[in-house]
This record gives C-alpha cells, sequence and structure tokens, in this order.
C-alpha cells in the first residue's frame, strides 16, 4: 500500500507507471466506507485530461510529485468506464478488480498482489464525509472569472490609386496690337523724309506677337499618409452559468428553509 495517510496527499500529483511514463493528474480520490483510507483514484487521461479512469492505490507509492502506480498507461486508458463517478458501488468495483486483477504483472511490479473490492466513496477538494475532517461542511460555489484575451478583430490596408480632374487656372497673356504713330517733320528727320521720290506708292509690313497658354504637369509630394491604431475601451457584459452546492438536513425533526417556504 502507499506510504500516503490522507487523500490530500495524493491531490495535484502527476500519475505515472512502472516506468516512470506519465498517465495523467490524479482528480478525486475515493475513501473506503469502513475504514476511512484511500482505496481508489481517478486519473485524468485522454486528450487535454478530459476523461477519468479508476486505478486501485494498492501497490501504489508517492515519489516527489509523482504518484507511481503498479500499472501502465495503456492499462489504465483501457479499465472500464464508469457512468457516475460521485461513488463506486461493488458491482463496479467488482468489474474494476477483475479487471485490474488481469493485469497484475503486465507492467506492474507486484505480480502477487490482491485487490480487495469494498465500498467506496469519492472525495472531489477536501471535503469528505468521514474521519479525515472535522465535524463542519464546506460549502463552495463557483463564481465567474472574467477576462480578456487579444484577438483578431479585422484588418485596415492603406491604398494608393490614380484620378483624373479637371482643374482651372487663370493665367495672363499678352499679343501684340497695332497702333499708328505720327510724328511731325523737324530739322532731326528731314533728311530721312525727303529721301526717296517725291510722290509714290510705298508699304511698310510688321510682325505681331501673341503669347499663348501652354499647359504641362509636374508631380510634387504634397503630404505623408500612414496607418495608426489607437485602443478604446467600451463596457461588454458577459455572462457563464455558475454552480454552487445547496446543504440541507435529513432530519424529520429538523424544518429546514426550504420546507418553511413550502408551508
Amino acid at each position: 500500500m502507499t506510504n500516503a495517510q490522507s487523500p490530500e496527499d495524493f491531490l495535484n500529483r502527476t500519475a505515472v507507471g512502472p516506468d516512470g511514463d506519465k498517465i495523467g493528474s490524479v482528480g478525486q480520490v475515493y475513501l473506503n466506507d469502513e475504514t476511512g483510507r484511500a482505496d481508489w483514484v481517478t486519473v485524468n487521461t485522454g486528450m487535454f485530461g478530459t476523461k477519468e479512469n479508476f486505478v486501485p492505490l494498492q501497490g501504489s507509492r508517492l515519489d516527489g510529485d509523482n504518484l507511481v502506480l503498479p500499472f501502465g498507461k495503456d492499462v489504465v486508458k483501457d479499465s472500464p468506464d464508469i457512468g457516475d463517478a460521485s461513488h463506486l458501488d461493488a458491482d463496479e468495483q467488482g468489474s474494476l478488480h477483475n479487471y485490474y486483477q488481469q493485469h497484475l504483472g503486465a507492467g506492474s511490479d507486484t505480480r502477487n498482489m490482491d485487490l480487495d473490492a469494498q465500498n467506496a466513496h469519492g472525495t472531489e477538494g477536501y471535503d469528505t464525509s468521514g474521519p479525515t475532517t472535522d465535524e463542519a461542511m464546506t460549502r463552495s460555489e463557483e463564481q465567474l472569472a472574467v477576462g480578456t484575451e487579444q484577438v483578431e478583430a479585422g484588418r485596415a490596408r492603406l491604398r494608393k490609386y490614380v484620378v483624373t480632374e479637371q482643374q482651372t487656372t487663370t493665367v495672363p497673356v499678352s499679343h501684340e496690337e497695332v497702333r499708328i504713330e505720327r510724328e511731325p517733320i523737324t530739322d532731326a528727320n528731314v533728311g530721312n523724309a525727303v529721301d526717296g521720290p517725291t510722290i509714290s506708292e510705298e508699304e511698310h509690313e510688321v510682325v505681331l506677337h501673341a503669347e499663348r497658354p501652354v499647359v504641362t504637369t509636374e508631380a510634387v509630394p504634397v503630404e505623408r499618409v500612414r496607418l495608426g491604431t489607437e485602443t478604446v475601451t467600451e463596457q461588454e457584459q458577459v455572462s457563464g452559468e455558475v454552480r454552487k452546492e445547496q446543504i440541507e438536513v435529513d432530519d424529520p425533526s429538523t424544518v429546514t428553509d426550504r420546507d418553511a417556504d413550502n408551508r
């Protein structure tokens, strides 16, 4: 038998086989109804520890934080399923007893061990009805533990594209126009005035110039644009189901709160 003395000695331990391979974590401890000693434990196995397998404590031992069982991992995982894990009746213990009795020596170092099937009840946490606790009963209830986690809510993308639009502006343009300039004959220009025939036909021509708008474009930087984030906090309601224990007195001579409500 293991060197443990109370159910608490087994809780939060890792169950391993005789070869040291991990089987799972100890879930619940089951006491003998007559002796109050721990006879069975459940080991959480399977993916994420969602399955509970019953294992007898006889032949087991404590080694640091490990509970070394006399059976290997495959033997424990293939043990008979128990529908109601709150209590082992005689038939269920008989089925488990026969199963493990067949596997003594299959990965076990206790070939001569005998498993006696006796009525046992389970203890979960530290509340049991037996010699290991005092006369008080602890009532527990679940509470919502609310936290937050960072998840991806979406993605924003900055994209640049080209659009064409009409733009109108005003630009000053100039042009030349003809005007007649007349000057009187003076001593200064009389030589040019009488140069040539006295009476004749003559033509003079000038070139007129004008400006016209010329439109060209050039690319110039106007601003820098980038994506940024800001954190906005808002209130969101969450809800969930929680369980709590109720205590009632099983005594015909005692009036409980529930009986008083029904009167």
